[in-house]
């Protein structure tokens, strides 16, 4: 495991160090949201700028927009000292057995890439119910019991494929304009799936943004934890977009989704939870910024670096 220890000064000292916390970040700090876009940096200049940001870990993101050769991927990041924790694949499972093998298709280039770049995890998104860029509605918002079904039972399949075939551990992500949102709808989730084959991908900021505790989260399904992604909402840009329904995306370009230690939920408090588990777990920032110029993730990734790192982490 890579040192995390902070660093310290005779002026002020560190708070104690969150030894098993593994802080990374993504593409999507960097704006990413699709595999190629006009309106994303190179992915070249997102390896040199998360690396120069003094992070150690990141994630596939989107497939297709790093290298999917793993001898080329893997060459690029070991010279900036970069090693991957994940991949993301996008599911509609509730959508029932039917969609299994397009759902493989997709997932199962993903998994092998995941693998190949020695990762464990594979973070699973559930189908947004509208559209994260135009906000038109797909479907509807809320799963009938037959639809719950086929989301529970599909993803411990999924699960136990992911394990078999590839050695990864599946993480579920509660993802705002999804399925599994809210309080309500992530702890009907869990209680409805094996705690062997399924954990969750607690990701802070969307777990705030549709009204949920992280802390509380953790504390009571702890065992449930299985990755952390790091990010905060701006609670007065919330307000407004809940007050208009305005969809994911639009939301995030409002800035939504805010550079730490400026929004909710308060990190310290979350991170110190999942201390307090006593497993490993890697927590990876994203800030979603789509769109964003390309000058601005860099100086905002040095900045939450350094506050992590005041944290302890």
């Amino acid at each position: 495991m890579t040192s995390l220890s902070p660093q310290s000064s005779p002026q002020s000292s560190p708070p104690s160090s969150l030894s098993r916390i593994r802080i990374g970040s993504a593409p999507d700090s960097w704006g990413v949201w699709f595999p190629d876009d006009p309106q994303q940096v190179p992915w070249q200049r997102f390896l040199d700028e998360v690396s120069a940001s003094g992070y150690e870990w990141i994630e596939l993101g989107p497939y297709g927009y790093l290298p999917t050769d793993p001898a080329v991927l893997k060459e690029e990041t070991a010279r900036r000292g970069l090693t991957v924790s994940a991949g993301t694949v996008f599911t509609g499972l509730h959508r029932g057995p039917e969609v299994w093998e397009s759902t493989w298709a997709h997932v199962s280039d993903i998994a092998a890439l995941t693998q190949a770049m020695g990762a464990e995890h594979l973070v699973v998104i559930p189908a947004f119910w509208r559209d994260d860029k135009t906000g038109e509605v797909l479907e509807d918002s809320t799963l009938t019991p037959a639809q719950w079904r086929h989301l529970t039972a599909q993803t411990e399949r999924l699960a136990h494929e992911v394990r078999e075939r590839y050695g990864l551990r599946i993480v579920v992500h509660p993802h705002a304009d999804t399925h599994i949102d809210s309080e309500e709808n992530v702890t009907r989730f869990l209680d409805a799936t094996d705690s062997s084959l399924v954990s969750l991908c607690l990701d802070t900021g969307h777990y705030a943004y549709c009204g949920g505790d992280n802390v509380k989260l953790i504390e009571t399904y702890g065992e449930r934890i299985g990755y952390l992604h790091l990010k905060q909402v701006d609670p007065l840009i919330l307000a407004e977009v809940r007050a208009n329904e305005v969809p994911f995306g639009p939301a995030v370009a409002r800035g939504v989704m805010c550079e730490p230690p400026s929004g909710v939920p308060a990190l310290e408090p979350v991170l110190a939870a999942a201390q307090r588990l006593d497993v490993d777990l890697f927590a990876i920032v994203e800030q979603d910024m789509y769109p964003c110029p390309p000058d601005k993730p860099l100086p905002i990734a040095q900045r939450t670096r350094a506050f992590l790192r005041s944290c302890g982490a």
